[in-house]
């Protein structure tokens, strides 16, 4: 019995390795948010520019809990290139299906949502060697105020993610 438990450990534990490697990945990091996110909290992700002659994917990843309210989700995602320059967008991304049913991957009540930031239009290419640095906040607003949402309930944790793009 004890070899058979042994067996079916190593098989759970050879499964999630398999799983969990993800060669696309070029950087993906994560970061917490602390009860309800403010709409003043900037999360800034900092990393290298892999490679100026490859096509890359860069997305948004959000983990939300069934707190989070809304059907959509307004960002504002910032792009610093290692030359100062500075790219400034608002982005909406739809976070319900009609029905109220929270949109995402996930078998618990957390949802993980992959959310297209650059190269789903055109290829996105580092054009400049060094460090790149996105912050990210939300811009969310209830219909008919203008001073927006103060805290945002429901968003656990706001990543950054980058993968080579398919050839």
């Amino acid at each position: 019995m004890q070899k058979r438990t042994s067996w079916l450990l190593l098989a759970i534990v050879g499964s999630f390795m398999v799983t969990s490697c993800d060669s696309k990945a070029v950087y993906d990091e994560y970061k917490s948010v602390p009860n309800k996110w403010h709409k003043d909290s900037v999360a800034s992700f900092t990393f290298k520019a892999p490679d100026t002659l490859e096509n890359y994917n860069l997305y948004v990843n959000l983990r939300n809990t069934n707190d989070y309210k809304f059907s959509n989700l307004f960002l504002i995602v910032e792009l610093n290139y290692p030359n100062g320059k500075a790219v400034k967008d608002t982005l909406e991304y739809k976070m319900a299906a009609p029905n109220g049913e929270l949109l995402g991957t996930g078998f618990s009540d957390i949802k993980e949502n992959k959310l297209w930031y650059r190269g789903y239009k055109s290829a996105f290419k580092f054009n400049e060697t060094g460090y790149y640095i996105v912050n990210i906040q939300h811009a969310m607003r209830k219909n008919g105020d203008v001073n927006g949402v103060e805290n945002l309930e429901g968003i656990t944790d706001i990543g950054f993610r980058v993968e080579q793009a398919q050839k």
